[in-house]
């Protein structure tokens, strides 16, 4: 049996494990056997990553007598919207659950984030389990229980806080994925060092080359680091209800504006997204005399090594697209951050020093956004 580790979401009534290791989705029925209120399961997967390890998962609980279901997506951000969310919805009453049923997310983050939504509504609540397989799913987005759809306003608008019952990462369905993928989820593995952890980000500086290789060592080590900040900010303050959850969104809200810019489609993905937000979180600082230059010079120097677009003129390929920085800003509005009318940012004094503010001056705002965008 493949070793695995596993860390514990400490919430009062709702604590739950994440299991990280190889080749855990053959192995998702027996560790999930105990955990669910009647044998029964629905698979909510993507018609990209279905095909490469749905198989695999069902098995996994045929094995153990666990009668499983599949229900389908299509692969992208699309599947976040509205009209989609619907069809899902009528294809999982299709199957006739009851509220015994456990639905099990397969995939990366908008799977996840689509499933953890289905099941806090379906019949008034239902069990759901994360099996994520992207990077960035297995670091951020399978943790926490936040779930949610786009609206034409802005990215996860519409939502609900609901925890699954088990988080299962299989480090091995990494290795399948492009590398444009793993490095958007590399982006929040080093979020995590530059939230409070400036350890942990030095490691990133020394060992973020291997963990995109491949390094299975220090591939585990990054996504166990992750979890384990995750999970503790997450048990502080599960709903977001004071400012400490508030810094796992270090990046997120440049990035969000930047998503919803290009559409929230292919030419940047929500990692990528956060990796220039990062850049632009760090040197919004520096501008206000917050953080020290060479901190925010770090930042964009590792983050644009690794291949990250930590500049705005990199976003979009051939297809060089014209950026506005009023239009960011009125993105930035719709943010779910932002209360009274203020934007809600993470700045930082320094690496692993950040903290949430509501007090930018939006001139300064846009003078930073007009030289990113000139840069």
């Amino acid at each position: 049996m493949s070793a695995s580790r596993t860390i514990r979401v400490d919430l009062a009534g709702r604590a739950y494990d994440i299991v990280i290791g190889p080749d855990l989705i053959d192995r998702v029925g027996e560790l999930s056997r105990p955990l669910l209120a009647a044998p029964r399961v629905t698979i909510v997967s993507d018609d990209t990553v279905a095909p490469l390890y749905g198989v695999r998962l069902v098995a996994s609980f045929d094995k153990v007598g666990i009668e499983a279901t599949t229900v389908t997506v299509p692969a992208g951000e699309s599947s976040k919207e509205f009209a989609s969310f619907g069809r899902l919805m009528n294809e999982l009453l299709d199957h006739r659950p009851d509220r015994k049923t456990t639905l099990v997310a397969l995939g990366g983050g908008v799977v996840g984030d689509l499933t953890g939504f289905a099941a806090s509504v379906l019949l008034r609540g239902v069990d759901f389990m994360q099996v994520p397989t992207t990077l960035l799913a297995q670091v951020d987005s399978s943790v926490g229980g936040k779930t949610g759809i786009n609206t034409r306003h802005g990215k996860n608008l519409v939502g609900t806080f609901y925890q699954p019952r088990l988080v299962v990462a299989d480090t091995t369905v990494l290795d399948s994925l492009p590398r444009r993928e793993l490095l958007a989820g590399y982006a929040e593995v080093a979020k995590y060092g530059l939230i409070d952890d400036p350890a942990f980000w030095d490691w990133c500086e020394a060992n973020g080359a291997a963990v995109l290789a491949g390094d299975a060592a220090s591939r585990t080590y990054a996504i166990e680091q992750s979890c384990l900040s995750k999970a503790r900010i997450v048990a502080a303050d599960e709903r977001e209800t004071a400012d400490l959850r508030a810094l796992l969104n270090l990046g997120h809200t440049f990035g969000h504006a930047l998503e919803a810019e290009t559409g929230f489609g292919p030419e940047l993905l929500h990692g990528e997204a956060v990796g220039a937000g990062m850049a632009m979180a760090f040197d919004l600082s520096a501008r206000l005399g917050l953080c020290p230059a060479v901190d925010a010079e770090r930042v964009r120097r590792h983050l644009g090594a690794v291949g990250l677009p930590v500049r705005l003129r990199a976003i979009g390929g051939d297809n060089r697209r014209r950026w506005d920085a009023a239009r960011l800003v009125e993105h930035m509005r719709g943010d779910k951050k932002a209360e009274g009318g203020k934007l809600t940012f993470v700045l930082a004094r320094g690496i692993g020093k950040a903290f949430v503010t509501r007090e930018v001056d939006e001139a300064g705002l846009r003078g930073l956004l007009d030289d990113a965008i000139a840069a």
